[in-house]
């Protein structure tokens, strides 16, 4: 028998403590998706909750991956990407600041030939319905600043929370991902860049923002670290070791391999 084709588009989900919230957020995933493709797959990653996050998830209809403990976003969206079986993979925050239908939009330039999409607060054409916390705002200003000081150099959104890959680059990029917590973002752009990936900015639709789970004084250390990391495997080499998968026909592009996209994303 002929096997069945992946679908069209997987969605993966971080969670932690969200049982208030995850089911509402599966359902409107699935209302919002399932036009375009009937056979969405909706993963959500437990990290580690103590409630019924992962109970609630599973009720809604999602595939649940449950982390045997709190160890953070980047360790939970890695978890379900490696297991995501669609031709593009996609994540997005569970609070959905970003409606789910500009999904949609990353999808399809995934499938015009990009490798990985994220979404950029810094688009021109990008459009905030949202205020965002001072703190929240400065925050993520000084760590933009230090990813470009200290890994990047180049002026990017790193932590927009919904970026898009294709199978390959998905596979590729989350398989040499090595950071737990919050500069896994990071990471992704450092392994795009050493392997070559073509990378799309799109705007995007800021429609609500919550309380941030980052706490500036107690989470500084840790993602300062992890830049350090960061840095020292990219100049190491270690984000391109043997025997590792590679994706094929789209990779070996010089950096910078990145373009920006004026495409709606709804």
């Amino acid at each position: 028998m002929e096997a069945e084709p992946p679908p069209r588009l997987s969605v993966v989900v971080p969670a932690y403590r969200e049982q208030d919230l995850i089911g509402s957020t599966v359902r409107r995933l699935y209302q919002r998706l399932r036009p375009v493709d009937a056979r969405v797959e909706v993963i959500v990653v437990d990290d580690g909750s103590e409630d019924r996050t992962a109970a609630e998830a599973s009720e809604a209809g999602a595939t649940v991956i449950s982390l045997d403990r709190h160890r953070g976003k980047g360790a939970a969206v890695r978890a379900g990407v490696l297991e995501a079986a669609g031709r593009t993979v996609a994540f997005i925050d569970a609070d959905l600041a970003y409606p789910p239908e500009q999904l949609i939009g990353l999808m399809e330039e995934v499938e015009s030939g990009a490798d990985v999409v994220v979404g950029s607060r810094r688009h021109v054409d990008t459009v905030t319905l949202a205020k965002v916390r001072r703190i929240r705002g400065v925050s993520g200003r000084v760590f933009n600043w230090l990813t470009r000081a200290v890994v990047l150099g180049e002026v990017r959104d790193t932590q927009c929370g919904i970026k898009a890959f294709s199978a390959e680059a998905a596979r590729a990029v989350f398989s040499r991902g090595r950071v737990d917590g919050f500069a896994f973002d990071v990471e992704i752009f450092v392994i795009a860049r050493a392997l070559g990936l073509q990378v799309t900015e799109v705007p995007v639709e800021l429609t609500n923002t919550r309380r941030s789970s980052v706490r500036v004084h107690r989470d500084a250390g840790r993602m300062v670290g992890d830049l350090a990391a960061i840095r020292w495997r990219a100049l190491r080499g270690r984000y391109r070791q043997p025997g590792q998968p590679t994706p094929p026909s789209r990779l070996g592009r010089p950096w910078p391999g990145s373009t920006t996209s004026s495409r709606p994303t709804t």
